[in-house]
């Protein structure tokens, strides 16, 4: 690989300060989803008007008829079995038999546009309804809609410094800042089984007491709802600018793949990499860093976790199950997404398909990197290793 996309690479790791927020496990095993996502929108191959054309008249109803003229009933020949006309009745005359009467058919409706995918924004918003809910003095675990993937977490009291630690199913860990009294979604994203939940105070340092636990079972109507929904790394609502802009831009994707490319296409072109919000991170004037969806639209720049955040905003909006994954890209700690597909599964790549294999969906290197640079440093996607998902 190039020394030039290498040391480029490496810069990204001033985002190495996220590790305040991603706890201290060093490795976890990515969860699996054996349903499929939920079915697309049948897609119509093509838009088809009947004709409208007129049939032509065939013949007369009735036939004329003059004083001395014979009625034709009388004198109409019969037809024999070869459908010759036999021979007239004695006595009468011939005349042409009436031809039927053609029935026009009605003119067929054209048929009713039918959009090829449903770009509706989909933005279940987290509630704490309070019907189950654990804690102590200083804190609530509201764990109502654990069905939905995610439980609701505040923490009320005066450590400074607070962290929500998740280990699920086959030690799956994901660590959180809990430094607000207000409710934070935490989705459950090992999937069905038990987790627990603590949370920890600072006490000096790196050094954390547990103030608080609780074991939780956990059986999802949706093993996607943890990735579907917002959540305190992927944080947004209705009124956010990128779940409007995502509805826009997959307008006339006919599928979950083109919606995803014109996403990503957008991004890549449109966000630049912001240097000096990196170096305050690596300084220490940023900590416990927490991306800004809109914040980054607006600016046009971002960090990797500004990237991955926004990617994943506008893909869940658009009803496509989206991880952000943090964890290393060689020697850089990183943040980027994969996404389900319908009949593939989970893929870490999906800008092209060479029929073999997929890129790696990084919408952070893309933007900063020519798509030679990028297709070397990728690979086979072994440059990548997931310590945690969002």
């Amino acid at each position: 690989m190039k020394k030039s996309v290498l040391l480029k690479l490496i810069s990204y790791g001033m985002c190495t300060m996220l590790l305040t927020g991603c706890g201290d496990a060093t490795s976890i095993s990515i969860p699996s989803a054996e349903q499929p996502a939920q079915e697309q929108s049948g897609i119509m191959g093509a838009l088809q008007i009947g004709a409208t054309s007129s049939p032509e008249d065939i013949g007369s109803s009735e036939t004329a008829s003059s004083p001395g003229s014979v009625n034709s009933s009388e004198s109409a020949g019969s037809l024999d079995a070869a459908g010759q006309t036999g021979e007239p009745v004695s006595g009468s005359a011939s005349a042409p038999t009436a031809a039927p009467t053609a029935t026009p058919e009605p003119t067929p409706e054209p048929t009713p546009f039918v959009p090829l995918r449903d770009n509706t924004p989909y933005c279940p918003i987290p509630t704490a309804p309070g019907t189950v809910t654990y804690g102590n003095d200083v804190t609530t675990i509201d764990a109502s809609n654990l069905e939905q993937g995610y439980i609701m977490a505040n923490y009320t009291g005066a450590c400074p410094k607070v962290k929500l630690q998740v280990i699920g199913p086959d030690s799956h860990t994901c660590t959180y800042d809990l430094n607000t009294a207000q409710f934070q979604a935490i989705p459950l994203t090992a999937g069905d089984g038990s987790y627990t939940v603590t949370v920890n105070e600072n006490i000096q340092g790196k050094e954390y007491s547990v103030s608080y636990e609780v074991n939780l079972d956990v059986s999802m109507s949706d093993p996607f709802s943890p990735y579907l929904s917002p959540s305190s790394y992927v944080n947004y609502n209705a009124d956010t600018h990128a779940v409007e802009l995502a509805a826009e831009l997959c307008e006339t994707a006919s599928s979950d793949l083109e919606c995803v490319s014109a996403i990503y296409n957008y991004i890549i072109e449109n966000i630049e990499y912001d240097y000096d919000k990196a170096g305050q991170i690596t300084s220490g004037a940023l900590s416990s860093y927490i991306a800004d969806i809109d914040a980054t639209l607006e600016n046009g720049k971002g960090i990797c976790l500004d990237y991955a955040a926004l990617m994943a905003c506008m893909l869940r909006t658009q009803h496509i199950p989206t991880r952000l994954e943090v964890g290393y890209a060689s020697l850089a700690y990183h943040a980027w997404v994969s996404v389900y597909l319908t009949d593939v599964g989970w893929v870490n790549g999906i800008v092209e398909f060479d029929g073999t294999s997929w890129n790696l969906m990084d919408p952070t290197y893309a933007a900063s990197n020519s798509e030679e640079d990028v297709r070397e440093f990728i690979g086979d996607g072994t440059n990548y290793s997931v310590r945690y998902i969002y």
